[in-house]
């Protein structure tokens, strides 16, 4: 059927709204494909649906061709499957929580792995029955902080997840595998270029993982890449540690006074002006920083941890936040902030502008553990041998010359720092280059870690019982609508892809005459009769500035004008892309559009 503006359910704005703070965001409100009901909470309009379907639908066609098939879960879920997983608190407060009229616990579901767990134990019970990759598009809910960018960071949300269930590691590598290809296809043919980077598995776990970023300047996402082909996350980066010193002739470390230099800088300043150098001058990355940092854990308790790093780098909070579970043997969301003064305040050990790694003051050697007691984790680039400039724990002093593991010790290393562009790529590929990009989708290999929490065994070829191995694998689907109307827009308005545009071409008739119209109409009848979808603008009283305007706004690849050159017999048919306009006959302007839609 033509989709007719005089009767369809729209209305574009000519203002942006108040509340968007990206383009993508601005477009989709103006162009009457979504309205806000609520932060990071989006109502779906009926060319909003047209859009999404097709996204969703070429998702789906190629999660088929790998063999995945299709369930769909409810999202209000009972709390029981997620307490065995123990993420009902690992999620912390991004989990929506609620309870049921007789106090039942119930969560809004983020992910389902728990409930695709449930049902292939409920129903498989043998090696004959794998490999098996089930998925579903479904709405998601997560409690953000700070929804923003529109689609792009929502609290309410579609996605397609799917879970991949092997007997054994060499099974989930080809399922994975499988997966990162049709991850590649889906993207392509939605016209979105993907650069894939290494990842970390933070709260979902497993032993690899691998993200999809659309690069674009809005995104939230960090990431890092080699002109010799290294690209990941800048979480997942790894240092390129120096190697260890030998430090048998290294000088004894020396306590002096140094007051008024709690910063990097007035530390340095000090040291040049009193202490000479073997060569050259003493600069940050010659001290080591101890910043004292409070972890939130999925409980709600709050932990502190002192992290040494060089005292030229600046601490990268969400490297940490996706490092430090393992130190602390804890999975699940973790918040990581710098400490406050009232946190300071419960452990008088820790000096502030002067804090080291747990000076013992009677002879000026560190021991292993840190005098305060708390966990002490260090940068890659604090290899033994290494000596620093570093706090004496005592107001007013610092230690020269404190060299690690002969002086100090440390219960952990973690990449807690900022990458840097021209910082050496860990494989040797050349220096670094940074660029900002969307996640568009992300994937998993579990492993046995939902399996093994909710017993989904089947029996191997041995007739014993084997934990079945898992992969999980994400597609945001509305974020990719956001996405794409990001990075395909002009100052007029958006310029679908055809692939999901929500009609091959805008009729737009301009003109008072009944021919234009009715000429305009049967244009209309003739194109969709060839098997194009159709937007008909017909309102008679509205400017062509306006419609020309709509058009342009709305986004449609092709936009076909019925007016004055109606009387010469042609009709302007102008690509909304290139912005080339051309006069054709009305006759030949059926198969001309036809030939535009087919590429």
């Amino acid at each position: 059927m033509v989709l007719r503006l005089s009767t369809l359910f729209l209305r574009t704005l000519r203002e942006d709204p108040a509340d968007a703070d990206v383009a993508s965001h601005r477009l989709l409100v103006r162009a009457g494909y979504i309205r806000r009901a609520a932060p990071g909470i989006y109502s779906w309009l009926p060319l909003g649906l047209r859009v999404l379907g097709k996204v969703e639908t070429i998702i789906r066609e190629e999660m088929a061709e790998i063999g995945a098939q299709e369930v769909h879960f409810p999202a209000l879920l009972p709390r029981e499957p997620y307490e065995a997983s123990n993420r009902w608190t690992e999620y912390g407060d991004n989990l929506f929580r609620l309870q049921d009229r007789k106090g039942a616990d119930y969560l809004l579901a983020p992910t389902h792995e728990e409930m695709f767990t449930l049902l292939v134990k409920d129903l498989y019970s043998s090696y004959k029955d794998l490999p098996v990759s089930l998925f579903q598009i479904q709405n998601k809910y997560r409690d953000e902080a700070r929804p923003r960018a529109g689609l792009l960071r929502g609290r309410e949300f579609i996605m397609k997840d799917s879970y991949s269930f092997d007997i054994d590691d060499e099974g989930l590598e080809a399922s994975y595998q499988a997966h990162r290809g049709a991850y590649l296809r889906i993207f392509e043919r939605l016209g979105l270029d993907v650069v894939v980077v290494s990842a970390v598995s933070g709260a979902m776990g497993g032993s690899k993982s691998e993200e999809f970023l659309h690069p674009t300047p809005v995104g939230e996402d960090t990431y890092v890449r080699s002109a010799g082909g290294y690209a990941a996350n800048v979480e997942a980066v790894t240092t390129v540690a120096p190697e260890a010193v030998d430090y048998a002739n290294a000088p004894a470390a020396q306590v002096v006074d140094t007051p008024d230099t709690p910063t990097i800088d007035t530390l340095v300043a000090d040291v040049n002006a009193r202490f000479a150098k073997d060569s050259g001058e003493w600069t940050a990355a010659d001290t080591l920083k101890n910043v004292v940092l409070a972890v939130t854990l999925p409980t709600g308790e709050r932990q502190i941890v002192v992290v040494g790093v060089p005292g030229d780098r600046a601490v990268d909070l969400k490297r940490i936040e996706a490092n430090i579970g393992s130190h602390l043997e804890m999975s699940g969301e973790l918040g990581v902030e710098a400490a406050t003064d009232e946190d300071l305040k419960k452990h008088p050990g820790l000096v502030k502008g002067y804090i080291g790694p747990g000076l013992n003051r009677d002879d000026a050697v560190l021991g292993t553990e840190s005098s305060t007691g708390l966990l002490y984790l260090v940068d890659p680039r604090v290899v033994a041998g290494t000596a620093w400039i570093t706090g004496a724990n005592e107001p007013g002093k610092h230690v020269l010359g404190l060299v690690a593991e002969r002086d100090f010790g440390w219960d952990g290393v973690i990449e807690a720092v900022e990458v840097r562009e021209g910082d050496e790529a860990p494989d040797g590929s050349g220096p670094l280059e940074a660029a900002r990009g969307i996640e568009m989708g992300h994937i998993f290999q579990l492993g046995r870690k939902y399996a093994e929490a909710l017993g989904l065994k089947v029996l191997d070829k041995n007739g014993k019982l084997a934990t079945v191995t898992m992969g999980s694998y994400g597609v945001g689907v509305t974020r990719a609508v956001a996405a794409l109307a990001e990075s395909n827009r002009d100052e007029k308005g958006i310029i679908w892809p055809r692939a999901v545009a929500p009609a091959d071409v805008h009729v737009v008739a301009t003109g008072r005459g009944d021919e234009i119209f009715e000429a305009a109409a049967k244009l209309s009848g003739d194109l969709e009769a060839a098997g194009l979808e159709v937007i008909y603008d017909d309102r008679p009283k509205v400017s062509p500035g306006v419609k020309f305007g709509d058009a342009e706004l709305i986004g449609v690849p092709t936009i076909l004008v019925v007016g004055r050159g109606l009387a010469d017999g042609v009709v302007e048919i102008k690509d909304r892309a290139t912005g080339e306009a051309e006069n054709v006959p009305v006759a030949e302007a059926v198969e001309y559009v036809l030939r535009a839609a087919r590429g």
